[in-house]
């Protein structure tokens, strides 16, 4: 009974490393830099940050969360194909004056530990347009 428990397990692990999900992002961090104050529509307050799946089988990211209200992310609900790429798009709220460092937390279906959990960094400083 142990010999065949061993054997499942060496074949179970075999092929999660094999149809593993992996994600690899261009940068996990953007710079908004100097910003004059604006709204959500403006084009300055959205930036994208690009990612690759690097794995073997289909990514999927499950969800992302801002750290505040203020910090509104959207991503891709289909799962991204071996090879492929893909977006999340990151929508901070300049309408508020002053420096700001926020999060965003990306829960995916990636095997690795490190990758399961992804944080993203938006920073920058807005001003108000007489400044």
């Amino acid at each position: 009974m142990k010999k065949v428990a061993l054997i499942f397990a060496f074949f179970a692990l075999t092929i999660i490393g094999t149809f593993a999900q992996s994600i690899e992002f261009e940068s996990t961090t953007i710079d908004y830099g100097t910003i004059t104050k604006g709204t959500r529509n403006d084009p300055e307050a959205s930036k994208v940050f690009k990612f690759k799946n690097t794995g073997s089988a289909p990514l999927l990211i499950t969800n992302a969360r801002g750290s505040c209200g203020c910090t509104v992310p959207s991503y891709p609900k289909e799962p991204i194909a071996p090879g492929e790429t893909g977006e999340v798009k990151v929508t901070y709220d300049i309408a508020r004056v002053g420096s700001f460092v926020k999060t965003v937390t990306l829960t995916t279906n990636a095997v690795k530990e490190e990758e399961k959990t992804v944080r993203l960094q938006i920073k920058g400083n807005v001003e108000n347009s007489g400044e």
